[in-house]
């Protein structure tokens, strides 16, 4: 009898593993077809006529962009690429959204403030982070503009195959990517400063990209919602990167012979991907007052849109802000992570932004929802001025070269 038994379970357990390895052959298969086709398709958008200008990298974690006549900057977020078998159909959509922005606006410069790739398993169908990474890499060479990112928590998860120095490695490869580890004494990857130069050498602007990082307190996998902080050294660099800027433009000033060259104090804006929790501060402070400015708040535009505590930011405080005051450069900060948040909030004199994301993935359902998604346009003139918008890409001016879905306008909440 024990003899029989143990030869039917043989049996049983032969036949469940027999299907659990074409489960896993058919899901393999779907996910290679599914992800080539989205690649080509990827490949397949038309470049973006735009004006040439020249882009250096003299130092680690410091780009200089030429240009007298300022930049125009998209700023992208959470734009979730699966790259998997269960995400096929929402990355080419994806796929279309970015595309028609870029297509329509002809930035000279895309950012996106982090989760470019969403490789979590029950969602996405695979583990493979760095499918997702291929898609937006392969569609930004296709359309032949500048881009880089500052990482989210998403990007490289606990139980991805890709940890941040291969996917920066993998970046690295394509030439419109400006992605690179940046300074090695910095926590962190894609610390970097793209400084606005004149023709007289003087730095107009400068758009600092910093890594938000991703998980702490034992949070591996995400669950509990405990965000890291921007660490001390990213700050110490900050300041070290802002101060260096000032001794340039000063140095550039003493060394022309031009009467009419204009001393700058270049300002500058920050790019990460978790808000700073004085995101959370200025809201609250807002809200409390029955949605009314305050002394230290004035509201800009934009909804609240997400539920329980609204802003998520990182679970501890840093001195990232204060030093923002302190040095007297940035004046805007601008971030994603939030989805249903795209509000913005001047903070003490500093602008707190939310960008419109991307995501078709990752909040269930929100791929038929559009009041969301969009981006954020950046317009920095001659001299350093910027003005920015929050554009949804619902607009008629945003034409898909491939069909655009049917969505949802929902209520976002109150402003």
């Amino acid at each position: 009898m024990k003899t029989k038994k143990k030869k039917i379970f043989l049996k049983v357990l032969a036949v469940i593993l027999a299907v659990i390895a074409a489960l896993i052959g058919i899901t393999t298969v779907i996910t290679v077809i599914g992800l080539n086709a989205n690649i080509n398709k990827a490949q397949s958008f038309p470049a973006v006529e735009g004006e040439e200008f020249i882009v250096e990298n003299p130092s680690a974690g410091v780009w200089n962009i030429y240009s007298d006549r300022g930049l125009k900057v998209m700023q992208l977020s959470d734009t979730h690429f699966g790259g998997g078998w269960m995400s096929i159909k929402k990355d080419s959509m994806a796929l279309n959204a970015v595309a028609a922005m870029i297509a329509a606006e002809k930035p000279d410069l895309v950012i996106v403030s982090g989760d470019v790739a969403y490789p979590v398993p029950f969602q996405a169908g695979t583990f493979n982070n760095k499918s997702g990474a291929k898609l937006l890499a392969e569609l930004m060479e296709s359309l032949g503009v500048y881009w880089t990112l500052s990482y989210g928590n998403h990007d490289t998860e606990a139980y991805s195959f890709y940890d941040r120095a291969d996917i920066t490695g993998f970046y690295e490869q394509y030439p419109h990517c400006l992605v690179r580890k940046g300074p090695e004494d910095v926590d962190g990857y894609g610390n970097q400063v793209f400084n606005i130069v004149n023709s007289d050498g003087m730095i107009t602007r400068s758009l600092f990209t910093v890594d938000s990082h991703s998980y702490v307190d034992g949070d591996y996998f995400g669950i509990l919602w405990k965000y890291d902080n921007i660490h001390d050294n990213q700050i110490e660099w900050y300041r070290e990167t802002i101060e260096a800027n000032r001794k340039n433009n000063e140095m550039k000033l003493v060394e022309s012979s031009d009467s009419s060259v204009k001393p700058i104090n270049p300002k500058s804006s920050v790019f990460l991907h978790v808000p700073l929790t004085e995101y959370k501060t200025a809201w609250n402070e807002y809200v409390e007052n029955g949605y009314t400015d305050t002394a230290n708040v004035k509201y800009n535009y934009g909804k609240a849109g997400e539920s329980g505590k609204v802003v998520y930011p990182g679970l501890y405080d840093d001195n990232f802000f204060e030093t923002m005051q302190e040095l007297n450069s940035t004046d805007s900060v601008f971030c994603g992570h939030d989805h249903l948040n795209n509000f913005s909030v001047n903070y003490k004199g500093i602008d707190l932004t939310y960008s419109y994301s991307v995501d078709y993935l990752a909040y269930v359902g929100i791929y038929k929802l559009g009041a969301q998604r969009g981006c954020t346009l950046i317009n920095i003139d001659e001299n350093g001025e910027i003005e920015y918008s929050a554009e949804n890409y619902y607009q008629d001016k945003y034409v898909s070269h491939f069909e655009k879905e049917n969505v949802t306008m929902q209520e976002l909440g109150a402003e």
